[in-house]
């Protein structure tokens, strides 16, 4: 049983394999001066670079938890998470309102995926 760490942090690894599950750090966007559907946009970008550096790609994602600032952006970020999410690979997913780290982040998500 082995663990596989990447990009390695004093805080956290943004990857760890073990036994074929690929789990992501939480991503947040490129850009904090956009609004959420931007935010949702490129924050779907880093989790497809990192699945792919992973050796996975978004129809393996297992499960997703999403976090909002605010419900009120539930159905923008929702408008982009559908356009991404490949027709019939919808993950098991759970979404909460959060307070975020920063007060300019409007939206964090965290990924397991499965190894392609």
């Amino acid at each position: 049983m082995t663990i596989e760490r990447q990009q390695i942090g004093q805080r956290m690894s943004r990857i760890v394999k073990h036994n074929g599950t690929i789990y992501l750090c939480g991503q947040v966007c490129k850009d904090a001066t956009q609004d959420i559907t931007g935010q949702t946009t490129t924050m779907l970008e880093k989790v497809d670079e990192l699945l792919k550096e992973a050796g996975s790609d978004r129809e393996h994602i297992l499960s997703a938890t999403i976090y909002v600032k605010t419900m009120a952006d539930f159905a923008a970020m929702n408008a982009v998470w559908d356009a991404w999410v490949p027709e019939g690979h919808a993950p098991a997913r759970a979404c909460v309102e959060a307070a975020m780290a920063r007060p300019e982040l409007l939206v964090e998500i965290s990924v397991v995926a499965a190894e392609a």
